[in-house]
This record gives structure tokens, C-alpha cells and sequence, in this order.
């Protein structure tokens, strides 16, 4: 293997690797880059240089107050070096980088067994607007013009150079709370189970789901080359 080829390769493992840690509720992974690309449908939609990337999980129990605090954590977090070459030292605002944002909805995961399951996300309708109003909050705190994003709720590849690599991992005061106290979890998932029970359905189409067998959720995976792919069912 050529030099450059095994670089090429040791950065695409990285980005794998750096996809591939457990996440709780509330979380937000970040991680610098060099440059980042959002194809969907064979189309490059969104694309940036030096930055961030901002994979977003919601959670049901997410708020104005955790929308807030994750917009100020992100433009300030220290995490690229300043002009001497000191790590830890500039924020992304500091040194006038992008960010591009992702939704994630599987950042939400709960294991039942060896099967994902994301009844902690918040549902698609909900999320949209609450994804919407992060990138509004940021643009706001930022220049609007160095904020980018994908496509809500479409599947995309993230391609990815992670730049290190150093990925973060930040929790909302809310999502930290629910996640230290088993009971609250707990509390969480018979919320949205009991939610579910609720909505409306006809006898004919409730009888049909019985019979038919569920289809598995399709969740993020870790494509060929480094591909990072993302899909949520609309």
C-alpha cells in the first residue's frame, strides 16, 4: 500500500470509528473537520471546509431551554488550535469556521436485545419544527452564511474527513438529568408508549398491522469508504 493510499485509508477508518461510540439522550457529536459533504440522491445538497459537524439527536423531552444551551455550547466549545499551534484553545466562532448540521434521530437509541429502537426520538412531525428552529438559533448567534445543513428526515451520506480524529459528545442539562436517573428513563419510554397506545386508528387498519409483519427500522450505518450514511422514515 502506497503512503498515500494508506492515509486516505487510516482517515476513512476514523471517521468510522468515530461514529461507531454509544450515544445517550440529548446528544450532539462534533467533530472538526477539514471538509464535509452532504449528497442526497446523488446530489451534493450541502458541503463545507474547516468546521464542525453537528450530528443533532432530539429527544422527546427536549425544549427551548436544551435548544439554547446546545446552540451556546457548540460556537464556543474549545476544541482548534490557536495561531501558535495550542490545542484547545479557539472556538469555531473564534476562528470564523462552518458548521454543518445533521439530524439524527438514531442518536436516540435504546437496545432491546441486539435490536435498536428509537421510540425516544421525537417524532418526525415535531422534530422537523425543532430542527428548524436550532438552525434559526444558530444562524442567529453566528453569520448565517457559515451555518449549512442537509436534508430533514431524507437519507444522505455524510462523507467525512475527520480532522485528529476528535469526536465530542454533548448532553443537554435535561437529557443528563433523565439518563443519571434510571426512573426518569423509565418514565420517558412509558410516556411515548403510552402516547403511541393513543393515536387514533381504525379497527380495519389495527387488524391489518397484527397480521402483517413489522418491518425493521432502517438505521444509520457506516457505508463503504468512509460513507457515513443517514435515514429516517418520513
Amino acid at each position: 500500500m502506497l503512503p498515500q493510499q494508506a492515509k486516505t485509508w487510516y482517515l476513512r477508518m476514523s471517521a468510522l470509528y468515530a461514529f461507531g461510540a454509544w450515544t445517550v439522550l440529548g446528544s450532539l457529536f462534533l467533530l472538526p473537520r477539514k471538509k464535509d459533504e452532504l449528497p442526497v440522491g446523488g446530489e451534493q445538497i450541502s458541503a463545507i471546509g474547516r468546521g464542525l459537524c453537528v450530528l443533532l439527536g432530539i429527544s422527546l423531552e427536549d425544549t427551548q431551554k436544551e435548544l439554547e444551551h446546545m446552540v451556546r455550547k457548540i460556537l464556543n466549545l474549545r476544541v482548534f488550535e490557536d495561531e501558535s499551534g495550542k490545542h484547545w484553545s479557539k472556538s469555531v466562532m473564534d476562528k470564523e469556521y462552518e458548521v454543518l448540521c445533521v439530524s439524527q434521530f438514531t442518536l436516540q437509541c435504546v437496545l432491546k436485545g441486539n435490536k435498536p429502537d428509537f421510540h425516544l426520538a421525537m417524532p418526525t412531525e415535531q422534530a422537523e419544527g425543532f430542527y428548524n428552529s436550532f438552525l434559526e438559533q444558530l444562524r442567529k448567534a453566528y453569520r448565517p452564511e457559515l451555518i449549512k445543513d442537509g436534508e430533514f428526515s431524507a437519507y444522505m451520506q455524510v462523507h467525512i474527513q475527520n480532522d485528529g480524529p476528535v469526536t465530542i459528545e454533548l448532553e443537554s442539562p435535561a437529557a443528563y438529568a433523565a439518563t443519571s436517573d434510571p426512573k426518569q428513563l423509565s418514565k420517558l419510554e412509558k410516556q411515548q408508549q403510552r402516547k403511541e397506545k393513543t393515536r387514533a386508528k381504525g379497527p380495519s387498519e389495527s387488524s391489518k398491522e397484527r397480521n402483517v409483519p413489522r418491518k425493521e427500522d432502517r438505521s444509520a450505518s457506516s457505508g463503504a469508504e468512509g460513507d457515513v450514511s443517514s435515514e429516517r422514515e418520513p
